[in-house]
């Protein structure tokens, strides 16, 4: 079965960095639409990055854009999640995401499978 585990969560301080790693098993990853997406405390689940299967393309959350970078490893069946400049709001839960050639980046609804989630918090 699809299996996606999310790493590399933690407690850092405002300016830090971090990256994320999801390992993906059970699938042809090389044809997996691959998102992140955060929830926080008494939020929604909102979108953060994706990128398509050849990786030929990301897109990005307006409060992200320019701190984060999505990118992937077909041969490693990973993704990434690079975050530099890490402020207090994005405290999260993030969770990897991925679907078979999905287009429907930026919504939950665009992804068929899930991991289990890895905390993420920003101390200021």
């Amino acid at each position: 079965q699809v299996q996606l585990v999310e790493s590399g969560g933690g407690l850092v301080q405002a300016g830090d960095s971090l990256r994320l790693s999801c390992a993906a098993s059970g699938l042809t990853f090389s044809r997996y639409t691959m998102g992140w997406f955060r929830q926080a405390p008494g939020k929604e689940r909102e979108f953060v990055a994706a990128i398509t299967w050849t990786a030929g393309s990301t897109y990005y959350a307006d409060s992200v854009k320019g701190r984060f970078t999505i990118s992937r490893d077909n041969a490693k069946n990973t993704v990434y999640l690079q975050m530099n400049s890490l402020k207090p709001e994005d405290t999260a839960v993030y969770y990897c995401a991925g679907d078979l050639y999905s287009t429907t980046y930026y919504s939950p609804r665009g992804y068929n499978y899930w991991g289990q989630g890895t905390q993420v918090t920003v101390s200021s």
